[in-house]
């Protein structure tokens, strides 16, 4: 056998080793990998700016944000929106709702400034920054530049036993060491 057949077959040998290292991990991921939970609002993309109508400038009232592939062990979600582009020294918190059932994978839009709401059922609305509870929208100093609002959707493991009016950081404290997946949808603003 010739030197150029030796490499052939080892070259075809090599692409034969390839494809089944290819094939196996694609199995592996197929049985393996659970989807990653996403959330996306009907309003706005990610990274996009968010339309007057949810700032404070324009009605003030809340996105629709929906959600895909909590997981499975997940016994409930919660939810924070906050800035952390504002001119404090933390971020400037917009939204804080918790106790969200699994069952439901929106949050209709302009909910309400109640302790607790029928939609999503029986989630409940915490404190903001400015003390009052429920959503309010972007508002940044003008001439500050473009703001990020990071709409932050959290799956715990254990339904907590929570009360209304939780601030950012009481409701952090509470879920410590039961999230087990979350992720972020940034929407943008500047005036």
């Amino acid at each position: 056998m010739s030197r150029r057949q030796i490499a052939s077959l080892q070259y075809l040998s090599l692409i034969k080793v390839i494809c089944c290292i290819v094939v196996v991990l694609s199995l592996n991921e197929i049985s393996t990998g659970s989807p990653k939970m996403e959330i996306i609002s009907t309003a706005f993309k990610h990274n996009d700016q968010i339309p007057r109508r949810y700032t404070g400038e324009g009605d003030d009232v809340s996105p629709r944000l929906e959600w895909s592939s909590p997981p499975p062990e997940a016994k409930e979600l919660a939810l924070i929106c906050d800035d952390p582009d504002a001119p404090s020294k933390e971020a400037w918190v917009h939204w804080v709702l918790y106790k969200i059932p699994l069952g439901v994978h929106e949050i209709p839009e302009a909910r309400p400034q109640e302790p607790s709401l029928t939609e999503p059922p029986g989630a409940l609305q915490g404190k903001n920054s400015w003390g009052s509870l429920g959503y309010r929208g972007p508002m940044p100093p003008p001439g500050h530049g473009t703001h990020h609002y990071y709409f932050k959707l959290f799956a715990l493991d254990k339904a907590m036993d929570l009360k209304p009016g939780l601030d950012k950081a009481g409701l952090l404290n509470a879920i410590k060491g039961h999230v087990i997946a979350e992720t972020c949808l940034i929407g943008t603003y500047r005036r």
